[in-house]
């Protein structure tokens, strides 16, 4: 197994040049040469933003569910667009739902090799219910009632 060694200098140096990468989306690294102080200050006030960033986020959110809630009973709903595409906000919300669905078809069964299938468990191990909208989360299902006709 190999060791490192982590060499800690004798005095802290802010103006010592570092030479760091530079990640900017999908395109190629480059690299830059800082002093460490300016990297310190870089991080300290990128740190203050992404709070920033959070705090906004977060009063988005606050005025998302105030516009949801009262959408459907104002008398200003335009208004209420507005700001919510402003604020770049969907205008949307989530249903819980049931439903029941019957379903009746064939099953082939071969009456020498299949002479044991149980169709009702057939039937239960390979009927599933799936969505062709990205916007309907299918969370559950369950086959119920099962009968030979």
């Amino acid at each position: 197994m190999e060791t490192t060694e982590t060499v800690i200098p004798e005095s802290y140096n802010s103006n010592l040049l570092v030479t760091y990468k530079v990640i900017r989306g999908y395109s190629d690294a480059e690299y830059a040469t800082d002093k460490l102080t300016t990297i310190e200050w870089d991080l300290h006030n990128g740190r203050q933003s992404q709070k920033q960033v959070n705090l906004y986020l977060s009063k988005i959110d606050t005025v998302k569910d105030i516009i949801t809630e009262a959408y459907a009973d104002s008398d200003d709903q335009e208004t209420l667009r507005s700001i919510a595409e402003a604020l770049g906000i969907a205008l949307t919300r989530d249903v819980e739902w049931s439903a029941t669905i019957e379903v009746s078809g064939t099953i082939q069964l071969d009456l020498l090799a299949d002479s044991d299938t149980d169709v009702e468990q057939e039937i239960y191990d390979n009927l599933y219910v799936d969505s062709q909208n990205g916007n309907i989360e299918i969370v559950d299902t369950e086959v119920c009632n099962v009968r030979e006709n």
